[in-house]
């Protein structure tokens, strides 16, 4: 069970982020804002983009796994978790600042180019079956093995407030936002920020593929979905929300924004083409809610968290 360590109803305070703010100082980057006359005219909104895709590893992922590792005060076994993609970068990343081991459990299916950027941060890559009981396995196997810390890519209260910092940084930066949209696939990004948002109350919104909706479904109905098979091109949005994550967001966000692919492909097409910014389709969700829900962004001042730049340039959609 990955949930042993989360009592019902545990909950997150802002301090929390605050904290890890402080902690992952200068081990991360505090990464730019950019605007676009183009775009706010297209959209009829002022949006305000938060460039994670500057981040280290290319991903706000850094944020979390950094906070996490330098939370915790015995690591003699090192950290190990299970990851298809920027979370396992991250943790090996956050693990090699710390000087200690990172052991990531990967489906033989990734993309080579994300197995060897955990090579390149010292990560040992372990290979198992693309399916959560061959992974779940293999991840059993490697804690008997190494002893290590098993870190959670988002049902954890240190990797949730880490992801929050992005949003308090944002906040800190642009000045009387009044809406705030991040994309949801675990829930780590959106359940830290919406506490940031709520303390300064500025709505905040999830945006997410229609062929990954369980977040909505789960904000829709109120029991979380536990299991649904995606299909996006959004490939850091595959995995449904964690119960930690539901139960802070539940009551704190606006609501969760669908969008269709073929959205996010133009979204994404026009980040790199007027911002002059590398995405991944994971990141555009956000600027493809705005333009599919002109009548609730219109003349707002919004702030859209461009989550991640690690995509394969042999197989773009444009």
């Amino acid at each position: 069970g990955e949930n042993r360590k989360i009592r019902w109803g545990m909950t997150i305070e802002f301090n929390a982020i605050e904290s890890a703010a402080e902690r992952i100082k200068g081990l991360v980057h505090r990464t730019p804002v950019m605007t676009s006359v183009q775009i706010d005219e297209l959209t009829g909104a002022e949006l305000y983009f938060k460039c994670e895709n500057l981040q280290k590893v290319g991903a706000f992922k850094a944020r979390g796994a950094v906070n996490a590792v330098f939370s915790l005060a015995t690591l003699n076994q090192g950290v190990t978790t299970h990851s298809s993609g920027n979370h396992g970068a991250a943790l090996a990343m956050a693990a090699k600042l710390k000087k200690t081991d990172a052991y990531i459990v990967m489906p033989n299916d990734a993309k080579q180019a994300k197995q060897d950027a955990i090579r390149g941060y010292g990560g040992e890559v372990i290979p198992c079956e693309p399916n959560l009981e061959a992974r779940e396995a293999k991840l059993a196997e490697v804690l008997e093995r190494t002893g290590a810390t098993f870190i959670h890519p988002y049902n954890d209260p240190s990797i949730i407030a880490g992801q929050g910092t992005a949003v308090l940084e944002l906040v800190d930066q642009v000045s009387n936002l009044e809406l705030i949209v991040t994309p949801v696939g675990g829930g780590g990004l959106l359940a830290g920020g919406s506490i940031v948002a709520a303390r300064h109350k500025i709505a905040i919104f999830g945006a997410e593929p229609e062929g990954a909706a369980d977040a909505h479904r789960s904000i829709a109905t109120g029991d979380l979905v536990t299991s649904h098979v995606p299909d996006t091109i959004c490939d850091g949005l595959l995995t449904t929300l964690g119960r930690l994550n539901f139960d802070i967001i539940r009551d704190k966000i606006s609501g969760i924004l669908l969008v269709s692919d073929n959205q996010v492909i133009d979204a994404m097409a026009l980040i790199w083409s007027r911002l002059k910014m590398v995405v991944e389709p994971s990141s555009a969700v956000t600027l493809a809610a705005v333009i599919r829900n002109p009548d609730l962004f219109a003349g707002q001042k919004v702030g859209l968290i461009l989550t991640g730049g690690n995509v394969d340039l042999a197989s773009l959609p444009f």
